[in-house]
């Protein structure tokens, strides 16, 4: 911290020299429910709400929604409900010649975002309870633009007329949010008086930061973000949380064929899919991996093992985890928890009566489907064990 003046309510938090948590929350439109059910049980495991136990929170799209909702000081329960209750609504289908466009209407969610976080909140020390990263995509400049909080940051100067500190919060998640042909783009001027400041954002999933994890350590540590929190295995905890996942299979050797139309439907998922894989394993290499679900047959989950790599898949993942006691010299301790919404997958947490198709849908927020989500989450959310946390847990926790 270069300047406690600048945090205002949260400097006392921030100026202390300590380990750090991190939370990282994946895009993936009405799944975001599965994310709050694995939300909810880390809730209950450190005992604490989440905005006051992660230092820095991101998000990508829902996540975005997510991640605005905790470090405004939600619980994971109002978050839950919000979704339950206004998913349908911020779904809401346009009329047939407007699909042209857009397929739904950025009105209710609009509206809803202003009401849950207030249409005067912008990014300005005070209301929000944590540090917070938004990822969303501007279309004018064709980037990234990853926006935070963070007040020492070298846009969120308050001197300059384009301070990124100004922006209405819930416009910002609305733009991370406005994913191409399902909502309309947000246009965010930066400075009112400037229209050279002025940008076209849709939504962050279309970025390769749909999860945010190995985005959000880089914002916390590397020296140009202007936060530079030490690194080491018992300096930072960095969790992320995803909206589910489940490859497709395409063509087959007997018909490795397909039409123009079928391969472009098949474009968008195959990048989304790779992006958040990729974004995965870098957190894995760099960081050290205490829990996280295989990520195929050669590389596998990537948790330091004891003993050698040799054999099948199988006899490796078998191996008892070098213990966290012994210092790898990896640069954050990592936690992937995801939901696997492949058939097979759904059948480990007994849902083998749903179609996988369906249940990987982004778009369907019936309150029916909201339901098996909020279901599937709740199984898939026995996989939050104190064991991947290490020292990070609260002391009365790790004594319990």
């Amino acid at each position: 911290m270069r300047d406690p003046s600048l945090w205002g309510p949260l400097a006392a938090r921030y100026q202390p020299l300590r380990p750090r948590r991190l939370l990282a929350l994946d895009g993936g439109g009405i799944r975001g429910v599965l994310t709050l059910a694995i939300l909810g049980e880390i809730e209950r495991l450190v005992g604490q709400p989440l905005c006051e136990y992660f230092d820095y929170i991101a998000g990508t799209s829902t996540g975005a929604i997510l991640a605005t909702g905790l470090a405004l000081g939600m619980s994971v329960e109002e978050l839950t409900t919000f979704y339950r209750d206004t998913g349908p609504d911020m779904f809401e289908r346009t009329r047939y010649l407007q699909r042209l466009n857009s397929l739904y209407n950025n009105g209710p969610l609009e509206r809803k975002l202003k009401e849950v976080f207030g249409e005067q909140t912008d990014l300005k020390p005070g209301r929000l309870k944590t540090l917070l990263l938004v990822v969303t995509r501007n279309v004018t400049t064709d980037s990234p633009w990853p926006v935070s909080n963070n007040p020492e940051a070298r846009y969120n100067d308050v001197a300059r007329r384009d301070c990124n500190l100004r922006v209405p919060l819930w416009q910002l998640v609305r733009a991370s949010t406005a994913a191409p042909v399902y909502f309309p783009p947000e246009v965010i001027r930066f400075d009112p008086d400037n229209a050279s400041r002025a940008f076209v954002f849709v939504d962050g999933g279309v970025t390769p930061y749909n999860n945010p994890a190995f985005l959000l350590f880089r914002f916390a540590t590397e020296p140009a973000y202007r936060l530079e929190w030490s690194r080491g295995e018992r300096n930072l905890l960095l969790v992320s949380v995803g909206t589910g996942a489940g490859a497709i299979a395409g063509a087959d050797a007997e018909a490795p064929a397909r039409n123009m139309f079928t391969t472009g439907l098949a474009v968008p998922n195959a990048l989304l899919f790779g992006s958040l894989v990729d974004q995965d394993v870098n957190c894995r290499m760099i960081g050290r991996c205490t829990y996280g679900e295989p990520i195929d047959n050669e590389l596998g989950d990537m948790i330091p093992r004891e003993g050698s790599d040799d054999g099948s898949l199988d006899v490796r993942l078998s191996r008892p985890m070098v213990p966290l006691s012994t210092d790898l010299g990896r640069a954050f301790l990592y936690v992937r928890y995801n939901v696997d919404l492949t058939e097979q997958g759904l059948a480990r947490l007994d849902f083998s009566d749903v179609s996988a198709a369906a249940v990987q849908r982004l778009d369907c927020a019936t309150p029916e489907h909201i339901a098996l989500l909020m279901r599937i989450g709740r199984a898939a959310s026995r996989q939050v064990r104190p064991e991947h946390f290490g020292s990070f847990l609260p002391a009365d926790v790790r004594q319990s």
